[in-house]
């Protein structure tokens, strides 16, 4: 299996257009070596040459065209791109899907509950109906413990990890999520058994499908978004804490860090990285920190072989 880190950051990027904290401004002045990052997503092939994005961000045009693997075609027109998961309804992870618009049509995969989302409050499916008749949309059962295949990549068995986290603001399921909602993602090449456990969104550790999840798999991406739970609050930049939005913060005795050092055997790697969080500054004690815990910081271009 192979992986490819389109985007690391979380929602607004890295730096983001309008926020002028500490580590956005390091970034634009270059008085850091902090690394600017796009909106999270990755993709994944079983041969290098068929790929299945997973969460089409807003800035998937970006992505695909920094991708080499992905803005490969053989005629005028097209793309290596075969199929589209979304993990949820968030718009960090469905925008993307207005983009891939001159690519339709493309399966689509996501639970009932993200597709009841992307065909009523946040109409995305609907709108695309206009572009060679849309997505072609596969539902995928949330709880199933079989998951499901892609035909492009038959090689990669998907099996859905349901997540305790948050609904998207404009959900009339938000602070109340159903648990389709969210969804973290085991991918099992059949040929090797080797996996990844793709969570970008994760709100508590003690889920036990989540441990099982971290204890099998052979390389993690897990939700790296702030450094602390209060992190948005300390920097002047909103009122919610971290766990009110569905992170888990990466510092602290109940973090991401202690979590992860339960686990010997898989590759770490924090991905769905907040412009405030200081893990983003190479010279930062946070993100040594993170190095020291045997965890790498994920980045735009990452490849990760299985």
């Amino acid at each position: 299996m192979q992986i490819v880190v389109l985007g690391s950051a979380a929602g607004g990027g890295f730096p983001q257009w309008n926020c002028h904290c500490r580590m956005c401004q390091s970034v634009r002045n270059g008085t850091s070596r902090a690394l600017p990052r796009t909106q999270s997503s990755i993709a994944v092939s079983d041969d290098g040459e068929n790929w299945v994005v997973i969460n089409a961000s807003p800035d998937i045009r970006q992505q695909i065209n920094a991708t080499p693997q992905l803005a490969k075609a053989d005629g005028a027109r097209g793309s290596a791109i075969r199929a589209v998961i979304v993990t949820d309804a968030q718009i960090d992870h469905t925008t993307g899907l207005l983009i891939l618009r001159e690519g339709l049509p493309l399966d689509l995969y996501c639970t009932p509950e993200v597709e009841q989302e992307l065909s009523t409050s946040y109409p995305i499916l609907s709108m695309m109906k206009h572009w060679e008749g849309g997505y072609r949309t596969h539902t995928v059962d949330a709880q199933s413990k079989e998951g499901w295949n892609i035909p492009a990549v038959p090689a990669l068995r998907f099996t859905p990890i349901t997540l305790t986290s948050n609904a998207p603001p404009f959900s009339p399921f938000r602070n109340r999520p159903r648990p389709g909602d969210n969804i973290g993602l085991k991918i099992t090449d059949t040929r090797s058994g080797k996996s990844l456990f793709y969570a970008p969104g994760l709100g508590v550790k003690d889920d036990p499908a989540v441990l099982s999840a971290l204890a099998d798999a052979d390389c993690v991406m897990i939700d790296g978004t702030l450094w602390t739970d209060d992190e948005m609050i300390r920097e002047g930049l909103g009122e919610s804490l971290g766990s009110d939005m569905g992170h888990l913060s990466v510092s602290g005795e109940n973090g991401m860090l202690a979590l992860l050092a339960e686990y010997e055997k898989p590759r770490k790697v924090l991905i769905h990285i907040n412009n405030t969080n200081p893990i983003l500054d190479p010279d930062s004690n946070e993100h040594q920190a993170v190095l020291d815990a045997g965890v790498d910081i994920a980045f735009d271009g990452m490849e990760i072989v299985l």
